[in-house]
């Protein structure tokens, strides 16, 4: 079972054009620094979180309780001008744990809502003994050569989210969610899918991106652990140690 938490920020449209537009670099600042905050706050307690559109972030959050929860809005609360909602689900798949935290947010309340303040919804928690979270982490094969240091800097990024597009698609499919975490890098929360299913799946998209996709997959009861083992194996990989384009390292 994976868990998720889907965290919003509460009435967050109307209140970067109330009392007038507040200034862009103040707004991106602080959604920055939030997302800074959030892994910091979830990442103290085992989780991680990724920036889903800034307004709204997932986090991989099994081994985090009701308590931590409700710690982790009160943090932010005392620190930012806007206090942020969440819904929690435990599923077999992040995909479907995703979609009934959504609907756990939303129980409480649209997005510019002016009632809807810290909610915290919770369908379900992971059980804590026999819960496995299973992360990929993806990159581009040699990107240093074939495009960093060849293309300019935009026409590198076309192909690195032309990438992320194709992996979001094909990893959902298979109950799986990707995100771009930074350069030619992409974490997939993929409990349920095999290792075969996701070679066929990096092979799938190198075949309409025209790129090389290689990964590390991490299976451990705590995200962040599970995310750290899942960095070992396409250190592995990098490093020549395998042949294989995807590495496993099981946490047991």
């Amino acid at each position: 079972m994976i868990q998720i938490t889907l965290i919003q920020i509460d009435n967050y449209g109307p209140w970067t054009v109330t009392p007038g537009p507040r200034a862009e670099p103040d707004l991106q600042t602080l959604q920055s620094r939030l997302y800074g905050d959030l892994e910091r706050e979830f990442g103290a307690r085992g989780g991680i979180v990724f920036y889903n559109r800034f307004d709204n972030l997932i986090a991989i959050s099994n081994g985090i309780d009701k308590e931590d929860h409700i710690k982790i809005q009160e943090s932010i609360h005392n620190r930012y001008p806007i206090t942020i909602s969440m819904g929690v689900a435990a599923r077999e798949t992040p995909s479907e744990a995703q979609k009934v935290a959504t609907e756990m947010i939303q129980k409480g309340g649209g997005a510019q809502s002016k009632d809807r303040c810290e909610v915290l919804n919770i369908d379900s928690l992971a059980n804590a003994e026999d819960s496995k979270v299973q992360i990929a982490h993806i990159d581009i094969d040699d990107i240093t050569n074939t495009l960093t240091d060849v293309e300019s800097a935009y026409d590198t990024s076309l192909v690195v989210y032309d990438v992320l597009n194709e992996l979001m698609k094909e990893l959902y499919k298979h109950g799986g969610l990707c995100f771009f975490i930074g350069g030619d890098n992409y974490m997939s929360p993929s409990n349920g899918i095999t290792k075969n299913e996701l070679r066929e799946i990096l092979k799938k998209v190198d075949e309409k991106t025209g790129v090389t996709l290689k990964a590390g997959v991490g299976i451990s009861k705590k995200p962040g652990r599970a995310a750290d083992l899942a960095d070992l194996g396409l250190e592995d990989i990098r490093a020549d140690l395998t042949d294989d384009s995807v590495l496993v390292f099981n946490d047991k």
